[in-house]
């Protein structure tokens, strides 16, 4: 697997741990929502059609599209990453704002994950 791949992989799954909390006692992670979100595509699909939970679910899927491709598309990559940070820069500016460590410290594996894919596009020119 090449390193392209790797790193999407890597995008994928750490934007599966950004934790999420709201009200008094309510929290959750990405991967649990993201869990409802496919489960009410399928039942209510008004119920989950909203642009903060279909755009970055749509992001997962380009990425997932670039693992099976020959040659990782720049082109898929960005789009997918861009798609993803809709929700997960959302959550790192209320982590910022609120300064909630939980929220703050889910998105930094993104973050970082972000920075190493555009290094290794720079990188492949």
């Amino acid at each position: 697997m090449s390193k392209s791949k790797l790193l999407n992989l890597a995008l994928i799954l750490t934007s599966f741990i950004g934790y999420l909390e709201w009200g008094e006692d309510q929290s959750t992670f990405l991967i649990m929502a993201e869990f409802d979100i496919i489960k009410g595509l399928f039942t209510d699909i008004s119920s989950v059609a909203h642009p903060f939970t279909l755009i970055p679910l749509f992001g997962q899927c380009l990425l997932m599209i670039t693992l099976f491709q020959k040659r990782v598309s720049k082109f898929l990559t960005y789009f997918g990453m861009t798609s993803l940070f809709l929700l997960l820069g959302l959550m790192l500016f209320i982590g910022l704002i609120n300064f909630n460590i939980k929220i703050l410290s889910s998105t930094l594996p993104f973050i970082i994950t972000m920075v190493l894919i555009f290094l290794n596009f720079r990188k492949r020119k």
